[in-house]
């Protein structure tokens, strides 16, 4: 059995769009769906109990995941972001791979998908075709972050799974190994998610799944910029690698980027 915790916050627009995804897999072995709440101030909380979620008291995401996990009750706990879309049969995939490698804690793959993203009229989202049928300018948006991902993020993960374990997103962790290495970090201001494989990864056997892509909103970089959001990951690592994680402001990032963006019509 495995549990899903979701930090949100003013997420109305983009939750949704996650937890159709989450209904259409294959859930047998679903315990629950724990969307932790930072204090939203929209539809939030309302629409995750529509869908049979629990919904408890959140944060940033560091303490919402952190509160998610002290209730769920899965052996598994897969971690996700409200802003990101699961292909069909993802979660049977990863479930089946996480127990043939014998693994304890896993990330993967991201990829950009815009046709998916929360506008309005907009139906709940189905990958099939992806975006074939979205105009040329959006396809070619797309590809370009698409390609970003694969260049800043899943080509160095994957060559790097072995000695520098990566994370954004998503992770599917066992429950011993989150408690044993006391969760995430809330002092962590951006990273955290890299603290916490690191951590998990000294303890347990860890994982990256290159072909199980998580399909990501690219609200962030629509927001602050393609340059200066990778810049910001990058000088995290290199944070984290000569000083250690990040706890001050230095790279003022921020939670919660749920703002009307220029594709929302």
């Amino acid at each position: 059995m495995f549990s899903v915790v979701i930090p949100a916050l003013n997420e109305e627009k983009y939750l949704p769009f996650l937890l159709s995804s989450l209904k259409k897999q294959a859930l047998k072995d679903l315990a629950e769906i724990i969307v932790a709440d930072g204090g939203s101030e929209d539809k939030t909380q309302e629409i995750a109990k529509n869908y049979g979620c629990e919904v408890v008291s959140g944060g940033l995401p560091a303490a919402g995941r952190n509160n998610g996990a002290k209730v769920a009750e899965g052996e598994l706990i897969l971690f996700l972001d409200a802003d990101i879309i699961l292909a069909e049969n993802f979660l049977e995939k990863i479930l089946k791979e996480f127990k043939e490698r014998n693994l304890d804690i896993a990330s993967f793959a991201l990829g950009c998908s815009q046709k998916f993203h929360p506008v309005r009229g907009n139906p709940a989202p189905s990958l099939k075709g992806r975006d074939a049928a979205a105009p040329l300018a959006r396809r070619i948006s797309n590809g370009v972050y698409d390609l970003s991902y694969k260049i800043f993020y899943n080509i160095p993960s994957f060559l790097t799974e072995k000695f520098l374990p990566q994370a954004m997103s998503t992770i599917l962790v066992k429950s011993d190994i989150h408690h044993k290495i006391g969760g995430f970090d809330e002092e962590i201001k951006i990273g955290e998610e890299l603290d916490y494989v690191r951590r998990g990864a000294k303890i347990g056997k860890y994982g990256f799944f290159k072909k199980s892509k998580i399909f990501a909103s690219p609200r962030r970089f629509q927001k602050d910029g393609w340059f200066l959001t990778w810049l910001k990951y990058f000088l995290c690592q290199l944070h984290m690698l000569f000083l250690g994680p990040v706890k001050s402001d230095i790279l003022k990032y921020r939670f919660g980027y749920s703002q009307k963006l220029k594709n929302d019509v």
